[in-house]
């Protein structure tokens, strides 16, 4: 198995889990918190996507989906266009309300983008150093694996409250 055939693998099961965590729940479904500080299953999906969106954009050297295919509007958040919700409050996580279907068709959009560009790498792109702000100056292969951990957490833990959901509904 070649590196881009990896890295699409490892990226195409992030919408996958996201998908399964917010498909077909209602407003409140998705904004379930189990208390007053918790995350709600919309601002997970939500970060997820915006968190790879913003990273891939970086090292690509292009412009965010967020942006550039409307992504921002489409949701219209009451947050700053670039918003990746990391640093959040709670009241701020409160804010992250969108029908499922724009939730998911966002993150859709963000796995298309991901799929392209790690799709087009090759195993020597991967030593290049993207961040020179950390000691050892992070490359671009340390970086893919941070996004890829990143919102695999966050995918899990939307999955963990969805679960919290459907028990509840019997």
């Amino acid at each position: 198995m070649d590196v881009s055939t990896l890295l699409t693998e490892l990226f195409s099961r992030i919408p996958e889990v996201l998908h399964r965590a917010a498909g077909g729940l209602d407003a409140e479904g998705l904004a379930f918190r189990p208390d007053a500080d918790a995350n709600s299953i919309a601002w997970l999906v939500w970060h997820a996507a915006r968190v790879q969106d913003a990273q891939l954009a970086d090292v690509a050297g292009l412009e965010q989906v967020w942006t550039s295919e409307g992504w921002v509007q489409t949701l219209g958040l009451p947050l700053d266009a670039g918003d990746t919700g990391y640093g959040h409050t709670s009241a701020q996580v409160a804010q992250v309300v969108a029908p499922a279907q724009d939730l998911l068709g966002y993150v859709d959009a963000v796995a298309a983008f991901a799929a392209d560009y790690v799709g087009g790498l090759n195993h020597a792109e991967l030593d290049r150093v993207v961040d020179r702000r950390w000691q050892p100056p992070v490359t671009l292969g340390v970086r893919l694996v941070s996004i890829v951990v990143d919102a695999t957490e966050h995918a899990g833990q939307a999955a963990y409250l969805r679960g919290l959901v459907d028990r509840s509904r019997g």
